[in-house]
């Protein structure tokens, strides 16, 4: 019994003391981990849909935007509706807008993980430079 409790004490030693996920790391997990610097690109087009997506526990709601653009139409996932719905600058069906993020591939779709979205002279901040959500403590870039 007692070097079963020793195993057991060496073995909790060992992976606190085993490197962690940097914050960066952990925040981009969040969101399958999906969003990448090196894919970031801006779009232009109008909001023709904007939708509450169940995401994780009942009751979380991700806001995601569908976007007509000259390219076609994409899904922008803007970020969780309690973040989203308390900025000052709101997106609305028929708005005009200038989206820059990160193109992943989401239900076999393209889409865009959004870091800002411009609309006129106002500019919705979602993400950091590095792709961290201004949602979490740790992104004051």
């Amino acid at each position: 019994m007692k070097a079963l409790l020793l195993l057991a004490a060496a073995a909790a030693v060992l992976v606190l003391a085993l490197p962690g996920e940097s914050q960066a790391q952990q925040a981009m997990r969040g969101y399958g981990g999906r969003y990448d610097p090196q894919t970031v690109e801006t779009v232009s087009g109008e909001v023709i849909s904007v939708d509450k997506v169940a995401y994780g526990r009942p009751g979380r709601y991700g806001i995601h935007v569908l976007l007509r653009t000259d390219q076609g139409e994409i899904s922008v996932h803007l970020g969780p509706s309690w973040f989203v719905e308390r900025q000052a600058v709101k997106v609305a069906l028929h708005d005009q807008v200038e989206v820059t993020g990160s193109r992943v591939m989401y239900g076999g779709k393209p889409a865009l993980i959004a870091a800002e979205v411009k609309k006129g002279s106002e500019t919705l901040r979602l993400r950091s430079r590095d792709g961290l959500p201004l949602w979490r403590r740790s992104a004051t870039r």
